[in-house]
């Protein structure tokens, strides 16, 4: 848990996620619409640690392990607590300080 903790709270927007989930594709490609760039990081490629991070991730109180998305060090949740937050306009003002100014 300390290595997901660590790594959630290195980077303003954090995704762990698998290479071959589509949920997790499709949050990033949401955040990158909105102008902001997260860092992903696969779990499924870490074979060292990526299960006990996986395991870790679902005692945080993520539903399905992955996407877990989280901003600002704090754990938002997966696809449909971040989808709940973009369709309520509650996500922008969360992401605003990540946003890129390009």
């Amino acid at each position: 848990m300390e290595k997901v903790k660590s790594l959630a709270s290195q980077h303003g927007v954090v995704i762990f996620s698998k290479t071959t989930c589509c949920l997790c594709y499709a949050v990033n490609i949401l955040f990158q619409e909105l102008g902001v760039k997260p860092h992903v990081y696969d779990i499924d490629t870490d074979h060292q640690d990526g299960k006990e991070m996986e395991r870790a991730l679902a005692r945080m109180g993520c539903n399905s392990s992955v996407p877990a998305v989280f901003i600002g060090g704090n754990l938002v949740g997966s696809t449909n607590e971040v989808m709940s937050l973009h369709l309520s306009g509650s996500l922008i003002g969360m992401l605003k300080p990540y946003m890129s100014m390009n």
